[in-house]
């Protein structure tokens, strides 16, 4: 996971607060006790939470290692297309 250390905004440290506020969350609570909970009250702290998307598992497939296992789940066809593609 990428997740901000600090708000963009402010500077406050809110990436502590991240994998709580997820498991609190998945639990049923609502997002606006959790953080209400953790201190986490300025509206521009709150937006680094709550718009955190993760994409670090899309970004592997792009990476040195995961290309290699990505590259094997290709069938030949789609191997070939990609080569005509980047000659």
């Amino acid at each position: 996971m990428i997740i901000p250390v600090r708000c963009f905004s402010c500077g406050k440290v809110v990436g502590e607060h991240y994998e709580e506020f997820q498991k609190r969350t998945a639990k049923g609570e609502t997002a606006e006790k959790v953080m209400d909970d953790l201190g986490i009250n300025r509206y521009c702290c709150r937006r680094m939470i709550l718009s955190n998307v993760n994409i670090i598992d899309d970004l592997i497939k792009y990476s040195v290692h995961g290309e290699r296992k990505w590259l094997k789940q290709l069938t030949q066809t789609q191997k070939n297309t990609l080569k005509q593609a980047h000659t």
